[in-house]
């Protein structure tokens, strides 16, 4: 099966590093078209994945643009829908991975008569959407799409809430290779050296710098936490979220958190740091879709805290497999950080619960054999 994936990014974000995982079995076959050039493109190409940037000039449209900022995209839009439709022609379908990619995609699909996967990686809610990218995103792919791959039974009712059609969209979780994440203690005893973590009781937080994935909460529960608790944040802006990095480092300085609080900004060695963890929190104060990083730790055996609502809550059952709290309550989530310093037998069972389910549930290999499935059916239809 040729495939033309589609997706907007130049950074790799949760989308893109499934991108890879779906798109690696097909190898020559397959080329990921981007609207962006950047480092996502040097992963797949580490890959050994066809990449080829489509697109001169970013898209000027966000996910809270209106339907002005939308109509005047349009202009910029024709060369690349052009140059997909052409691409298109070569491949047996079209697989947009991401909302920008939907728009493109699907025009393409119209034009090209190709048909169109759209991989939903979002909460199509008015709480990370303009109301006129919702409509523009169901309708597209209502009219388009002849398969939707949800990340999440959240982002699926999410999708049909807006008004999407349920007969055309399918769940399928996110898939990981489950010993990428299995590390080696000498290596784990170096990095905490190196970062000078030694000694100290170590909760991880993996994500973006954004105010809505919930950094400021981890500090401010860090302020009520035993003095040997130390957070690590690892991440970064990545779309003009600057405002917010200062706002997190004048809030550790207020306080008095600088010996206990280490920015880590962008890092290529995840596993490596999760390992080095003694904890992982997930802190989005408004609902995940998946939760790409609790599934990360899980694997990497250590304990998660997450918040409580979206697609976290499908992958983890409190005091079974992680722990659970109420979003935007730093004294919820200094409880349970001080529950897993104090209480290590019941941590240590819950952490190896989470990796036995996650390793089986999200092996990356059944994932794609779901996927590969659901195409079939698509180009034999």
């Amino acid at each position: 099966m040729r495939i033309l994936f589609l997706d907007q990014s130049g950074k790799p974000g949760g989308a893109e590093l499934c991108l890879i995982d779906i798109a690696k079995p097909y190898g020559a076959c397959a080329l990921v078209g981007l609207f962006a050039d950047g480092p996502f493109k040097d992963l797949l190409q580490q890959n050994h994945i066809p990449v080829e940037v489509l697109a001169t000039q970013a898209i000027q449209v966000r996910k809270e643009s209106s339907l002005v900022q939308g109509l005047k995209s349009l202009g910029q839009l024709t060369p690349l829908i052009t140059k997909v439709v052409k691409k298109a022609r070569e491949y047996d379908l079209i697989y947009a991975n991401t909302q920008k990619a939907l728009v493109v995609g699907a025009l393409a699909s119209f034009f090209s008569r190709r048909p169109l996967v759209y991989h939903l990686h979002d909460i199509l809610s008015t709480e990370h959407f303009s109301q006129t990218n919702l409509r523009i995103a169901v309708n597209l792919a209502n009219r388009f799409a002849s398969l939707i791959i949800a990340n999440s039974q959240a982002s699926q009712t999410a999708f049909l809430q807006a008004g999407g059609r349920s007969d055309i969209i399918e769940v399928v979780y996110n898939g990981f290779e489950p010993k990428i994440y299995q590390t080696d203690q000498s290596d784990i005893n170096k990095l905490q050296q190196q970062l000078g973590l030694s000694g100290k009781f170590v909760v991880g937080h993996f994500s973006r710098l954004a105010p809505w994935k919930g950094q400021h909460i981890l500090i401010d529960a860090l302020a009520k936490c035993l003095p040997q608790v130390t957070a690590i944040l690892v991440g970064d802006a990545l779309f003009g979220e600057q405002d917010y990095v200062q706002k997190l480092h004048q809030q550790v300085a207020h306080l008095g958190l600088e010996n206990r609080v280490k920015f880590l900004g962008f890092r290529s060695d995840i596993p490596q740091l999760m390992a080095a963890c003694d904890l992982v929190a997930h802190t989005s104060t408004s609902p995940e879709p998946f939760g790409r990083v609790i599934v990360e730790a899980m694997l990497s055996g250590k304990p998660v805290v997450a918040a409580k609502a979206g697609g976290a809550m499908e992958l983890v059952e409190h005091g079974f497999n992680g722990f659970l709290v109420t979003p935007g309550e730093p004294q919820e989530l200094a409880q349970v950080i001080n529950t897993c310093l104090q209480e290590t037998e019941i941590t240590a069972t819950i952490a190896k619960n989470a990796r036995i389910i996650a390793s089986q549930r999200f092996d990356i290999a059944i994932i794609n054999q779901q996927i590969a499935q659901l195409l079939s059916h698509i180009t034999s239809a």
